[in-house]
């Protein structure tokens, strides 16, 4: 990417993450051969994990994915309103979304033709009442908890559900399409890692034959995420949703990487530099001091920080890679990162102390060069796990912690399409 595409694209924002949205269909197809006897969910919850909701959606969709997912039902209506704008038919588009509350509007969820999840029986007392208001029965996948006690039907709760999924739906009231649940520790390969999966399994076999007593029998049964898909087949059922996987990242770098599974990350984030200038032997750099210069220093400035979602736990020990006249130049991310910009080290400057940066030889970069935080690697650059494991977290969070604001450009076969969708 150019200064100039930057430029162009930014709408006066200076930093960009570009999408390579081919790199998310081939993900797509990377995890359909791992489970290709399932239908595939494609999981856009959190922006698409920081990717962009809409564009990424209607990748997933070109490359074949068989439904979408989201946790916030809020986010749900924004994605089928995309839809909808992208004429994509809903028959071709199945929605999930799985988070709720008692405020939730169900009834607009099923005007809107996205199933909901039911872990309790409250909350399916509020979709059978927005059901009869809405003149048509609503479309649910009832949640098992089977070991991460987060929303979901223990085995213990799970027959007064059970029994109220069979009135709703003898009344009409709702139809049970899927049954589903989520393992904690499937990216984890040690023995208490695989017995925790097991387990998932086992329970979840014992709340679906608690729901067959009751005569309900989903369509649809999904476990596994992008762990499951790529190492628990027995896992797979009738449905796998790709999460992490699906942007190009693996669940755990430490089991196999990106490269390793055929991914490839599908997020570049990148921002000109603003300044380059010459510091002292002995300077300091950003709040508290926590760098010093080693001896005469070209530094730059890149204007993103943890406002923009750059984690400041990754100061001093991140680096990026700048575009300049000469080439490629690794460059370590120096002092603390602020809320709007972070320093970067560019190399030794010459001439003696005192010298204007004018007269301290030639500067390894410009203005205006392009730092390149994270991307594919296919450039020496930086991946998010690189930052990850700098800021001692997950790749996740550093690309679903990308602010908003920070522009999107896409690229790839799917990106004229939803580029014309945009503007008519």
């Amino acid at each position: 990417m150019t200064v100039t595409d930057i430029q162009s694209e930014g709408r006066g924002y200076p930093s960009c993450a570009a999408v390579d949205l081919a790199a998310i269909t081939h993900n797509l197809s990377v995890l359909r051969a791992a489970a290709p006897g399932a239908l595939q969910l494609a999981t856009v919850k959190a922006n698409a994990y920081g990717h962009g909701l809409v564009p990424v959606a209607l990748a997933a969709l070109d490359g074949g994915a068989d439904w979408l997912g989201v946790a916030q039902l809020a986010e749900a209506f924004t994605l089928r309103r995309g839809l909808d704008e992208a004429g994509v038919p809903r028959a071709d588009a199945p929605l999930l979304a799985w988070i709720s509350t008692s405020s939730s509007d169900f009834a607009a969820a099923i005007e809107a033709d996205i199933d909901v999840s039911v872990s309790w029986t409250w909350v399916l007392a509020d979709i059978c009442a927005a059901a009869r208001e809405v003149g048509r029965p609503a479309r649910v996948h009832v949640k098992i908890d089977t070991g991460m006690s987060r929303a979901g039907s223990t085995l213990a709760d799970l027959p007064a559900l059970a029994s109220a999924l069979r009135m709703a739906t003898d009344d009409g009231l709702v139809d049970v399409v899927g049954a589903w649940s989520h393992m904690s520790r499937a990216d984890d390969p040690s023995e208490a890692g695989n017995a925790s999966t097991a387990s998932h399994v086992r329970i979840f076999e014992e709340g679906l034959a608690i729901l067959a007593d009751a005569g309900i029998t989903p369509r649809i049964r999904h476990l596994a995420a992008t762990s499951g898909i790529l190492w628990h087949p027995e896992a797979h059922y009738d449905m796998v949703r790709a999460g992490i996987g699906l942007y190009g990242l693996s669940p755990d770098p430490a089991v196999a990487t990106s490269e390793q599974l055929g991914l490839i990350p599908a997020l570049e984030l990148c921002a000109p530099l603003t300044s380059v200038k010459v510091i002292e032997e002995g300077t300091p750099v950003s709040y508290g001091g926590t760098w010093v210069a080693p001896t005469r220093r070209w530094i730059g400035l890149v204007p993103l920080g943890y406002g923009d979602g750059i984690l400041r736990a990754a100061s001093n020990k991140a680096r990026v890679v700048v575009h300049t006249a000469s080439g490629p130049l690794n460059a370590p991310l120096i002092g603390r990162v602020c809320m709007d910009q972070f320093v970067v080290d560019l190399g030794p400057a010459q001439a003696s102390p005192g010298t204007p940066t004018a007269r301290s030889g030639d500067a390894p970069a410009a203005p205006g060069d392009i730092a390149i935080l994270f991307g594919s690697g296919a450039g020496g650059e930086a991946l998010a796990d690189d930052w990850a494991e700098a800021a001692s977290t997950i790749n996740y969070e550093i690309v679903t912690h990308l602010g908003t604001h920070i522009p999107r450009t896409y690229r790839g076969h799917a990106a004229l399409a939803q580029e014309r969708n945009t503007h008519e």
